[in-house]
């Protein structure tokens, strides 16, 4: 393997199987295929291990003295790529912000929200998914429990889009330009925050950054390192997955109008439904790691240092874990899928992702009947191969009174 190959984080570069824009925009064949014929096999080209049946993934994800997840990548350590006994000091502070009562009092915010989004197109009788509802419904979320101004929300989508995006083709030049315009996008943000991060300090506030700036591990206050660390992980991490989470739920309704219909006759489904979408169109489709001792997954020897990338989406759709996993069942139970991830590392705004994700459904649901993809528009997929999800999704409505 040669120093350049040796260097790259393998869950940002595009598997060969995935070749064509119809195959990112629906990989989920190619992923069955490779987890029937090749659950654990090495990628020449990428660098990596890739892993494909529950199991196995399962197995990596709940073992991080094995299978860890700091990277020698990253600008600097966030709660993404440290492993306990650090990550569980650190997560234990951010998950002040997001108890389940913090998390629940925040539905009727939420809803006003959503309902200023939807008004705002109702008249019109169709909406870009993503730009009129999916993007600003997080975003806006996540910047005031930040503290960060709300109106700066086209800055975040941009910088964020940036941190997940990876090179479209496997080569040392185009994974050169992605990590150039990650470095870009990551100075923007240290400034950015910089300076919020200074006015709280001299004016603290009832928000996320004054709560993380009083906040103290054995003793210590978190240095301006860590503070910026976490400050980009939330922004990111707080509006890219719920944006894909809403958009790919539209998709799915709009691909299956007797599911559409039914759901507005009995809006209890919605939670189930969120979690089949979850499942079914995961808008993380892989999790990355480092092999910290030589180790077997099905027999097959895995070494030290190596990288193993954990394919939730293929995962998600294991017939030994879930019956008929290719249908999509709306009331499905049990549905332990892994799109948060599991573990130490499980997804930290899991609740609210589910929450914004529910509220959006019943109200858009309890507005807009009829809902369909507006045909022969062209869908663009998101350039990140652990992200699934869609630049644009243009719908029609029948909007309801």
């Amino acid at each position: 393997m040669d120093a350049v190959k040796a260097e790259r984080y393998a869950n940002i570069l595009p598997m060969e199987e995935l070749n064509t824009p119809e195959k990112r925009l629906l990989p989920f064949t190619i992923y069955n295929n490779l987890r029937t014929t090749t659950p654990v096999r090495y990628d020449e080209s990428r660098g990596c291990w890739d892993v494909f049946r529950y199991e196995d993934v399962h197995r990596i994800l709940k073992d991080p003295a094995t299978f860890s997840s700091v990277r020698k990548l990253a600008e600097r350590d966030t709660i993404l790529t440290m492993d306990p006994p650090r990550h569980t000091q650190m997560r234990a502070l951010v998950n002040k912000a997001f108890t389940p009562k913090v998390v629940n009092d925040l539905a009727p915010h939420i809803a006003s929200i959503t309902q200023e989004l939807l008004d705002a197109v109702a008249s019109k009788g169709q909406m870009d998914t993503v730009h009129d509802l999916a993007v600003p419904l997080p975003v806006i979320v996540i910047a005031e429990l930040l503290g960060v101004p709300p109106k700066d929300r086209h800055l975040f989508k941009e910088w964020s889009d940036i941190l997940v995006k990876g090179p479209d083709v496997n080569t040392d030049e185009a994974f050169r330009q992605v990590m150039m315009e990650k470095a870009q996008a990551m100075k923007e943000l240290n400034a950015y925050f910089a300076v919020i991060l200074e006015e709280r300090r001299q004016k603290p506030q009832e928000d996320l950054i004054s709560l993380l700036l009083e906040a103290e591990v054995e003793g210590q206050k978190l240095t301006d390192e860590e503070l910026l660390g976490f400050c980009i992980l939330l922004l990111a991490a707080g509006n890219e997955t719920t944006t894909n989470l809403i958009t790919n739920a539209v998709r799915w309704l709009t691909e299956d109008q007797e599911l559409q219909k039914q759901l507005q006759e009995q809006p209890e489904l919605i939670p189930s439904f969120v979690e089949e979408v979850l499942r079914y169109y995961p808008p993380i489709q892989a999790i990355g790691r480092v092999v910290m001792q030589d180790v077997e997954i099905q027999g097959i020897p895995i070494k030290a240092g190596q990288q193993v990338v954990s394919w939730v989406a293929a995962a998600n759709r294991d017939d030994n874990k879930f019956p008929d996993p290719d249908r999509f069942i709306v009331d499905r139970k049990p549905n332990a899928h892994l799109s948060f991830g599991f573990g130490t590392h499980f997804c930290l705004g899991a609740p609210l992702a589910r929450l914004e994700g529910q509220v959006v459904l019943s109200h858009l649901l309890q507005r807009f009947h009829d809902i369909e993809f507006v045909s022969g528009s062209e869908l663009q997929y998101i350039q990140s191969p652990f992200v699934f999800g869609v630049k644009q999704y243009p719908v029609r409505f029948r909007s309801v009174k």
